[in-house]
């Protein structure tokens, strides 16, 4: 039987006709700057301006990581509100489950208060975050926007 498919005949390794290109030695014309454009730049110097900042750039203000962490508190607060009163209705459920059936008065099963309790639960939640962000996240902001404008306008006056 032969084979559909040979394969070619042995071939000697590819030799380069010509040695490996060695580099020419620099020149004292060359330019000293680098003039490929993957090299990384050297940043151009910065001209010192005649006043000094009286206040560091607003990407470096304390009062920005004041804000991530208030915010942040709000969230966590306001959602484990909700979600954690949602969990302990499930988790109930799942292993109490004569306590979710027992009788509150009038044939109302206690699960079905609970589960029923969970929109009075999820609009306390609601007004938490508004009342946290009323109090603590918006004078923050306010108090970097306001800070933003005067820095944009300093800027502006140069």
């Amino acid at each position: 039987m032969t084979d559909a498919f040979p394969s070619p005949p042995h071939q000697p390794p590819y030799r380069p006709p010509h040695p490996p290109h060695t580099p020419l030695p620099s020149s004292p014309s060359s330019p000293s700057y680098q003039t490929y454009p993957w090299v990384p730049q050297e940043p151009a110097a910065v001209p010192a301006s005649r006043s000094a900042r009286t206040s560091p750039p607003l990407g470096h203000h304390s009062d920005l990581r004041v804000l991530r962490s208030a915010y942040r508190w709000q969230r966590r607060v306001a959602t484990l509100a909700a979600l954690g009163y949602f969990v302990l209705f499930l988790v109930l459920s799942a292993f109490a489950p004569s306590f979710m059936t027992s009788e509150v008065s009038g044939g109302l099963s206690t699960g079905l208060l609970l589960g029923l309790l969970q929109v009075p639960v999820t609009c306390l939640a609601i007004w938490l975050y508004e009342h946290t962000a009323r109090h603590r996240v918006d004078p923050l902001a306010d108090r970097i926007r306001d800070l933003a404008a005067a820095d944009a306008r300093r800027g502006a006056a140069r």
